[in-house]
């Protein structure tokens, strides 16, 4: 099992993409419209620096995410808020400004301040605008990351079974009148080692081969408009299948991961692995306190978390198990059966004070980490071992993921 727990950040700077030794065509086959940009072109950049590591049986903490602020603040307000990074923040006078190189120094600069902590950053995950994002990892690793939008209309169901079968296992969505998602699409790409061009592939070359896709399947019924799912099972699981593997002709597409709608998504990878995960919310209040501990050090680990009147969040919980497709079936699992699991796993918390109310955190401190080890118990039970990665938001800026 591997726990890790992610902080988000946010500055606002300018940069321009361009490569002196390159000619302006070049340039713009490369980086898109940023190598036009003369003066440079603004972005709010929000990096999420995702820490690994044991959690302390006393504390219940990983690592306390004050100690994330007070060390990687003075970098990112310092070096790269309102900054013209060409010209203000090394290494950016002499190495191209995308955003994977952008993650790639976030990260170099982050990992020696916490050398002296058990918990060590693996991984730099920058947003670079509301359709583009990369990830820097600490073995060599870049990922780019870009979101497509597609509108379409289809009919749940496999060919391969009867009627009353596809009725019994997708519900509603069988009907053969058919009905409708508004799609988005998440294509990860992926490279080894970070590339003398900054970019993982080239940004025009990435934008021409999802717009061929979203012509494709937006605004289509996909069950009778595209031709190549014809005679398939019309899952979410298939489908995401269906777009890694035409778009890997073009591009060096790691995974895909494809939501239906706010709460359901299926992914796959290039090495054939198929995901299907849901999320829930519940409401929960809480106080961070350790009664081993005198009143001075519980203020000093959990500050404002340690008010005696407690607080509380409204949490998000992503449950993904991971398997073979049933090529009868083109599903993973039962989409009711993982939902359910997901649900009765938090309802228990839902509109509760964890502490006071329930018998999870009696002798122990109910901090995230604390409570998503609870939640992947409870949840695995139900099913048969397959969970593979669980995700708890207790704000935007605080995800906690626990992976098999």
């Amino acid at each position: 099992m591997k726990l890790t727990i992610s902080k988000r950040f946010e500055f606002a700077a300018s940069r321009r993409c361009f490569d002196p030794e390159l000619s302006d065509k070049e340039n713009t086959a490369l980086y898109g419209q940023s190598a036009l940009a003369k003066f440079g072109h603004g972005a709010n950049f929000f990096p999420y620096f995702v820490f690994e590591g044991a959690v302390d049986p006393v504390t219940g903490m990983l690592i306390n995410v004050v100690i994330i602020k007070e060390r990687l603040k003075p970098i990112i307000d310092g070096r790269f808020d309102h900054k013209f990074l060409n010209a203000d923040t090394r290494p950016f006078d002499k190495r191209i400004p995308t955003a994977e190189n952008i993650a790639w120094q976030l990260l170099r600069e982050a990992k020696p301040l916490f050398e002296d902590v058990a918990a060590n950053p693996v991984c730099c995950h920058l947003i670079e605008s509301p359709r583009t994002e990369v990830t820097a990892w600490s073995d060599g690793r870049v990922e780019r990351h870009h979101w497509l939008e597609f509108s379409a209309a289809r009919r749940t169901f496999s060919p391969h079974l009867t009627d009353r079968e596809n009725e019994e296992l997708f519900g509603e969505a069988s009907r053969p009148s058919g009905h409708g998602h508004g799609y988005r699409l998440r294509v990860t790409l992926s490279a080894d080692e970070m590339p003398d061009t900054g970019l993982v592939a080239p940004v025009p070359q990435i934008e021409f081969s999802l717009e061929e896709l979203r012509l494709l399947l937006d605004h289509r019924n996909l069950n009778t408009d595209v031709p190549e799912l014809a005679g398939k099972p019309m899952t979410t699981e298939y489908l995401a299948q269906f777009i890694l593997r035409r778009l890997a002709s073009a591009l060096p597409v790691q995974r895909v991961q494809l939501w239906e709608n706010s709460y359901l998504f299926a992914e796959y990878t290039a090495d054939g692995h198929t995901s299907l995960g849901v999320t829930e919310h519940f409401t929960a209040a809480h106080r961070l306190h350790v009664p081993q501990l005198s009143e001075e050090q519980n203020t000093s680990l959990y500050d404002k978390c340690n008010n005696p009147a407690g607080h509380g969040h409204v949490y998000r919980v992503e449950g993904t198990i991971g398997g073979t497709v049933d090529e009868r079936t083109g599903a993973l699992m039962d989409l009711e059966r993982l939902t359910g699991a997901v649900r009765r796993a938090v309802e228990p918390w839902d509109y509760k004070h964890l502490d006071e109310e329930t018998e999870d955190f009696k002798g122990r401190p109910s901090t995230s980490e604390n409570m998503i080890t609870t939640l992947w118990g409870r949840t695995e039970q139900e099913l048969d071992h397959q969970l593979q990665r669980l995700r708890m938001w207790e704000t935007p800026n605080n995800r906690f993921t626990l992976r098999r």
